[in-house]
């Protein structure tokens, strides 16, 4: 498997995953287990190989300059909350907010990086979606 299709993958899976978690009021097991895993493997892949995208050629000022360290932060919210949504599985537990804090902070996070990325996506016209999106729906782009 490629790093492309890898992050996709593990993209898709820890906003559905993170989804279900929260609809499921946290008190099912697999499904924690599952966020958590998965969340901490496509950190573990960020860490390991790196950003996969930059901003991008049309992307401008502060934003551009601001692109980065936004994509990490969003990296370190997710590891954070897979991490510990997993102590919590494990009967332990790690100073700061409770796991029903960081996942809603997640999801709100989460609910602006996608906003971000249509606004990239049908605002400046550079295919920021397609970066993310399996190649079978590129066609609905």
């Amino acid at each position: 498997m490629t790093r492309r299709r890898a992050t996709i993958l593990l993209h898709w899976s820890v906003a559905t995953l993170l989804l279900l978690h929260l609809a499921a009021g946290g008190t099912n097991v697999m499904l924690a287990w599952a966020f958590a895993l998965t969340g901490l493997a496509m950190l573990a892949l960020a860490l390991v190989f790196g950003l996969m995208s930059g901003p991008g050629p049309k992307l401008e000022g502060s934003l551009r300059r601001a692109f980065p360290a936004l994509q990490w932060g969003m990296y370190a919210l997710l590891g954070w909350s897979a991490a510990d949504t997993l102590a919590g599985l494990l009967d332990l537990s790690l100073p700061g907010p409770d796991a029903r804090t960081l996942l809603m902070s997640l999801f709100a996070a989460s609910s602006l990086h996608a906003l971000f990325h249509l606004w990239r996506h049908t605002v400046l016209h550079d295919g920021a979606l397609r970066r993310i999106t399996p190649r079978l729906l590129h066609g609905m782009l």
